[in-house]
């Protein structure tokens, strides 16, 4: 006859070891640590404060690197022919979703993936630029954030009007590679027409264009400069922008504070900081199973006018009290 033998001091003691310790490996293999590829065709150091910002608001949504997730991060470092192996790279390595920094990188994301999900930070036209079929209705596996910063130049012209009330002639820093560009120009013509004032197109296409643009716009007797080059060639050179219109003793308004923060004399846009803040949420919702086709593509909701008197003093330029009430930031 069988009979059931009492467990042994020393198999009580294994069982009390071992299955506590099963349950913790499985728990540990259940929480799956999330990747998220991150394309820039900008140097880490350009976009540093982008980065942070996206950084904190996985962080606020509860994302923790490490932890629960792994972001892979690669940079075309100003070239933009890397951009395809890059994106290629972050396909091979079967990242949960990819975050495209700008246009240029969207496309080559969308071009190396038609099923990994792709959330942009900003892009000028999603829909002109075949990224998405309606800012409603996505469709495919691309949503994200817009900027409009197709639409500022007419309000960045009324400021310099503001602050320069001769202002009659204006020099338009664009960069005729970008697909923001056409529509810019044709933005800021309406607006310079609507006040008086001559624009003057410079093409700048790679940092050796910044000092011809600016002595061909004092040749032309610019009264100030709008700029809105765009592209990682450039975007690395904001200390260089500044620097030489001081020299060139031209007033100048950018769309990003970060040129403004670099010694540029204002700028007013979009705050791309609260967009790259703001694309952890659509990160945040893909991986707990939203489909890229069913978010719609969100607008700016904060805009800011920063203001450098240190600039505007080297330049002998008075900001009139009523701009400076405005202005988010002003840097003294």
């Amino acid at each position: 006859m069988n009979l059931i033998r009492p467990l042994s001091v020393v198999n009580v003691i294994l069982i009390t070891i071992v299955f506590p310790f099963c349950f913790s490996v499985e728990a540990q293999q259940s929480t799956k640590i999330a990747r998220i590829g991150y394309l820039s065709g900008a140097s880490p150091s350009a976009i540093a404060f982008r980065i942070e910002a996206f950084r904190e608001g996985l962080h606020e949504l509860g994302y923790v690197e490490g932890k629960n997730i792994v972001i892979e991060y690669r940079y075309a470092e100003r070239q933009p022919d890397r951009l395809p192996a890059l994106a290629a790279e972050l396909v091979h390595l079967k990242v949960d979703v990819i975050v495209s920094s700008g246009s240029g990188n969207t496309r080559a994301a969308k071009e190396a993936t038609s099923a990994i999900p792709i959330v942009m930070t900003q892009d000028n036209d999603p829909v002109g630029n075949g990224f998405v079929a309606s800012l409603a209705r996505p469709g495919g596996n691309l949503t994200g954030l817009a900027n409009l910063r197709l639409d500022l130049s007419g309000k960045q012209l009324e400021i310099l009007k503001e602050i320069i009330p001769k202002l009659s002639h204006v020099a338009f820093f664009g960069t005729s590679t970008d697909p923001a560009n056409g529509p810019s120009l044709k933005e800021t013509e309406l607006a310079a027409g609507k006040l008086g004032v001559k624009v003057q197109y410079l093409d700048v296409l790679s940092p050796k264009d910044i000092e011809m643009a600016f002595r061909a716009a004092g040749a032309a007797r610019a009264d100030a400069v709008l700029m809105l080059v765009a592209g990682p060639a450039v975007n690395s050179r904001r200390a260089e922008f500044a620097r030489v219109a001081i020299k060139s003793r031209l007033p100048a308004i950018y769309y990003q504070r970060a040129y403004v923060e670099a010694g540029g004399l204002m700028s007013y846009g979009v705050s791309v900081t609260d967009l790259d803040r703001r694309a952890a949420t659509y990160v945040d919702k893909i991986l707990k199973g939203a489909k890229p086709a069913d978010l719609p593509v969100e607008q700016p909701t904060k805009f800011e006018l920063v203001i450098n008197l240190k600039a505007a003093k080297q330049i002998d330029l008075t900001i009139p009290p009523n701009v400076l009430a405005r202005a988010d930031k002003v840097i003294r």
